[in-house]
């Protein structure tokens, strides 16, 4: 216990002493949203993942596949696949864009990108991006309680609030520089644990023999598809997390952040790799905790990685390989709450309260809104009950469905005009959270209807509200020859 505890403080030391480094280098509100457009390909590949694969990467998908078995692997196959189309087809159009239209937060690039001129693809946008992170965040607060809760014996409200304060303080002091770079480092541990843990695990666990005798004295399906078949609205379902990348704001800041989009390329086959790696070592870890741990109490599977690590490994390494966990928690949280904050200070402080704010005092207001928006991610992460992948396929869901068509069409839809955009971005949010309220959630995962509903709004659309503006239409050419070269 003092070996892991050591090793913890340590780990916060570290983290806090980035944010003081990156702290004196963040001048402007560029440098503390998108760290000045400057990042590397190995900074904004691991970046870029490791604030996608949260806490649920280690805890959710891992007490998913205990529960479910194989079955529960077709998330892992959507995501990958949404991983790859991500990188391939938004990547570079994204980062030339935004920059193009001189945007630093995806609400604002909604609006520079269709010349909006009522304003609400922005603000509505904005609203949908707060309270979608604001869910998002207490899953990762969420899963950082139920970490502490186990490894120190505290009470899971305390938990809670000392994961919320260590991930609060370096993002406050270093913004997007800080957090990318934390991310590279959180990006490498992670991928080190998943590899060494089920490595070290599998033969405790009686090899895949044992696997397979333990499942099937479960009856957990071995297969991708169950025993009696698994339904084809189940696999859509499960893969459709895939679609859910292509709206998901702390993702493609990253690509916003690169220093050129030159580099993306070489970012991809980075990112690709890891995560491949990643989401195949998750499944792995919870196929082999199937007969390492027999009959977990109903709240626990979630902490199956938790228990390999402390049954395999002595307290020193085993420290390492939990910091690992924590590592996936906060390289999500502190992007989460780097965007909302940038929401807030861009798409409201700005727009609303002073337009003409200086620098200081907008990278003031950044830092604060992440305090903000943290105080409130901690209050909806205090109830217990809570699951980490109930909380995160919400939120996920809530941006692919809202965004994803959104972003698409914005790179690949010439005559797309802001009034398209508008109702498609509204509809897929109302649907989805319909379909979620009304227990549809239960029959097929709220993204999918949500997903569609935005596309073929805004394909309806288009036959009446086609965009002519020629600036627009130039523009968009020009990006679009730009990106091919």
């Amino acid at each position: 216990m003092n070996s892991t505890l050591v090793t913890f403080a340590v780990y916060f030391i570290f983290l806090t002493t980035v944010g003081i480094f990156f702290y004196r280098r963040t001048s402007s509100i560029e440098d503390y949203l998108l760290g000045g457009r400057g990042l590397g390909r190995w900074v904004t590949a691991l970046s870029a993942q490791a604030s996608d694969m949260s806490g649920w990467l280690l805890m959710g998908l891992p007490g998913a596949v205990y529960l479910g078995g194989m079955p529960a692997a077709w998330i892992a196959i959507g995501l990958f696949i949404g991983t790859v189309l991500n990188w391939k087809f938004v990547s570079v159009r994204l980062r030339i864009y935004t920059e193009k239209t001189d945007s630093l937060t995806l609400s604002t690039f909604f609006e520079n990108r269709f010349r909006d001129p009522s304003g609400l693809l922005r603000t509505i946008s904005a609203i949908i991006t707060l309270i979608f992170f604001t869910i998002y965040a207490s899953s990762g607060l969420v899963a950082a309680g139920k970490l502490f809760e186990s490894l120190f014996s505290v009470d899971y409200r305390m938990a809670v609030t000392i994961g919320a304060f260590a991930i609060v303080l370096y993002t406050f002091l270093g913004g997007f520089l800080a957090v990318s770079w934390t991310d590279l480092f959180q990006g490498s541990l992670m991928i080190i644990a998943i590899i060494a843990v089920p490595a070290i695990a599998l033969s405790q666990a009686g090899g895949t023999q044992g696997i397979a005798e333990a499942m099937k004295a479960r009856q957990i399906a071995t297969g991708l598809i169950q025993n009696g078949g698994l339904s084809i609205v189940a696999i859509i379902s499960t893969m459709a997390w895939g679609l859910g990348y292509f709206g998901q704001p702390h993702i493609l800041a990253r690509f916003m952040g690169i220093k050129s989009a030159r580099e993306l390329p070489g970012a991809m086959s980075i990112a690709v790799i890891w995560v491949f790696i990643s989401l195949a070592g998750a499944v792995i870890i919870g196929l082999i905790s199937i007969p390492m741990f027999k009959g977990l109490a109903q709240g626990n599977q979630e902490k199956v990685f938790i228990y390999m690590i402390n049954t395999v490994f002595n307290p020193w390494t085993g420290g390492i390989m939990l910091a690992a966990i924590l590592s996936a928690i906060m390289s999500t949280i502190d992007s989460q709450l780097l965007v909302s904050s940038s929401t807030l200070t861009e798409d409201f402080y700005i727009k609303v309260i002073r337009r003409n704010a200086g620098e200081k005092e907008l990278v003031l207001v950044g830092r604060l809104c992440v305090i903000i928006i943290s105080v409130i991610a901690l209050f909806l992460a205090f109830n217990p009950q809570n699951t980490v992948l109930g909380l995160v396929s919400y939120a996920w869901g809530g941006f692919g469905a809202a965004f994803g068509p959104l972003v698409l069409f914005a790179l690949f839809s010439r005559k797309t005009g802001w009034q398209s955009a508008l109702a498609g971005m509204v509809t897929g949010t109302i649907v989805l959270v319909l379909w979620k309220h009304t227990g549809m959630g239960d029959v097929m995962y709220e993204i999918v209807p949500g997903f569609l509903a935005n596309c073929i709004t805004m394909i309806i659309m288009n036959r009446f509200f086609r965009e002519e503006r020629e600036e627009i239409t130039d523009e968009f050419d020009s990006v679009a020859a730009e990106s091919q070269m």
